[in-house]
């Protein structure tokens, strides 16, 4: 029999620790359970079926789909991704110089370029860069303003987390090569730098990820058919025939690069994780 509260004690509740998470979870699988049945009798499938799933349109996108439109966004997003790379390397070096021009540049470039959308950087490279240098063109092509649009925008966030990895490294590290005969210069391309690339690889390659689905962006710089990305690809099958199933297989078509990355980067946190 349970005892009454004494007075002026205050009532706490009867239920255990355990038992209030366990109700928590029973409302929230309820509420999950709630969701998706209201889905599954709410939504027309049928119209949903004939808009996004109709099988011979989708057959008749292969193998363009892939030799050409998935082709092309690997390529956008490897430039991409390579330019960023050396110029956020380059960015990271400023950043920790000692002279302060240096730092200031870098910091400037950073805070600007993470601040602005991507697509207005795609607006800059198109439009602005050939008003401002008449005559000149950036080599490659689209190839070429691709990989400069996301590069310069890649560069802005590489920049930060190569110089969380370098400042990473122990001290102690530096030290023992500088006390070994090494330049400071040589100490820290042998030394430091490939030590903070081993930390900064997970951050990295889910950078990866992001300009995958950032290169849908070439659509505003005008591109011939043969130089269509997988969004681009998509979106005009979807006009031409007034059905969006070109789109959900183009959709697809970046599953297929996205969520393997994806686990990827998983496995390499994880093994980061286990090493410290």
């Amino acid at each position: 029999m349970d005892r009454p509260a004494a007075p002026g004690r205050p009532v706490t509740s009867r239920l255990t620790r355990r038992q209030r998470r366990r109700v928590s979870q029973g409302i929230q699988y309820a509420l999950f359970a709630v969701v998706l049945v209201l889905i599954v009798f709410y939504a027309d499938w049928g119209r949903l079926q004939n808009q996004f799933a109709q099988k011979d349109l989708a057959l008749r996108l292969f193998p363009e789909i892939i030799t050409t439109a998935l082709r092309n966004t690997v390529i956008y997003t490897t430039s991409g991704f390579l330019l960023g790379l050396v110029l956020g390397l380059v960015i990271a070096m400023m950043r920790l110089s000692s002279v302060a021009p240096y730092r200031w540049v870098a910091g400037v470039y950073i805070e600007l370029f993470r601040g602005l959308p991507a697509l207005l950087i795609f607006i800059f490279v198109g439009v602005a860069v050939p008003l401002a240098f008449p005559g000149t063109e950036i080599p490659g092509g689209t190839y070429g303003k691709v990989a400069l649009g996301l590069g310069l925008v890649a560069a802005a966030y590489m920049a930060e987390t190569i110089r969380a990895g370098i400042q990473a490294v122990p001290k102690g590290q530096m030290e023992a090569a500088r006390s070994l005969g090494f330049s400071h210069a040589r100490a820290m391309v042998s030394v430091v730098i490939p030590q903070a690339f081993r930390i900064v690889i997970p951050p990295l390659t889910n950078e990866l990820v992001l300009l995958f689905k950032d290169s849908s962006l070439v659509l505003f710089l005008g591109v011939t058919l043969q130089e269509r990305e997988l969004t681009k690809f998509g979106r005009d099958l979807a006009s031409q025939t007034a059905n969006s199933t070109p789109i959900l297989v183009a959709g697809l078509c970046y599953l297929l690069v996205t969520v393997p990355l994806s686990f990827v980067v998983r496995r390499l946190e994880a093994r980061a994780d286990k090493a410290v």
